[in-house]
C-alpha cells in the first residue's frame, strides 16, 4: 500500500523590538533541529505546527512561548505562504507582533540553540526557508506570493 502524503499547518512570528528582528538558529544535528522542512543550521523566526482544533493565534502564541518565554499579546496575520520539500507539504501563516512580554530565553535547546535581535539590513544567513518567504511577503506588503 502506498503511503499518504499529509499536509500540515504551521505559522512562523516576525517578532519586532525597537526596529530589530527576533531569530533563532536552529541546531545544526537534523536529528534534534526538528523540522520536516530540513532547517538544520538555518536562522528562523519563532513558530511551528497547528494543533488540532486549535485557532491561529493560540497557535502562533503557544509556539512562541514554548520556544522563547516571551507571552505574546498583540499579533496579526501578515501573510499565507505554501512550503514544500520533497517529504512535508506545509500551508505556513505569518504572523507580525511588536508587543509582547518578556525576552527571548532558549527554552527548547535541543532544537534552537540561541535567540537574537537582528537589524534588518544585517539579517543572518542562511534564514529558514519559511520564514525567508515570510520576510519576502513582509518586504513585499504582499499577502501571498505565488512561487
Amino acid at each position: 500500500m502506498e503511503k499518504e502524503n499529509k499536509i500540515g499547518v504551521g505559522f512562523g512570528v516576525m517578532m519586532f523590538k525597537e526596529g530589530k528582528l527576533l531569530l533563532g538558529r536552529r541546531h545544526d544535528d537534523h536529528q534534534k533541529a526538528s523540522s520536516l522542512l530540513n532547517g538544520a543550521g538555518t536562522w528562523t523566526m519563532p513558530g511551528g505546527k497547528l494543533d488540532f482544533k486549535e485557532i491561529f493565534e493560540d497557535g502562533a502564541k503557544r509556539e512562541v512561548m514554548e520556544e522563547t518565554g516571551i507571552t505574546l499579546g498583540e499579533i496579526k496575520v501578515i501573510c499565507v505562504n505554501q512550503d514544500i520539500v520533497e517529504s512535508a507539504h506545509f500551508v505556513t501563516i505569518g504572523f507580525f507582533s511588536d508587543v509582547f512580554l518578556g525576552e527571548p530565553k532558549v527554552m527548547e535547546p535541543d532544537e534552537i540553540t540561541e535567540w537574537r535581535w537582528f537589524e534588518m539590513d544585517d539579517l543572518p544567513s542562511p534564514i529558514y526557508f519559511p520564514s525567508a518567504k515570510i520576510l519576502e511577503n513582509y518586504k513585499q506588503k504582499k499577502f501571498y506570493i505565488k512561487k
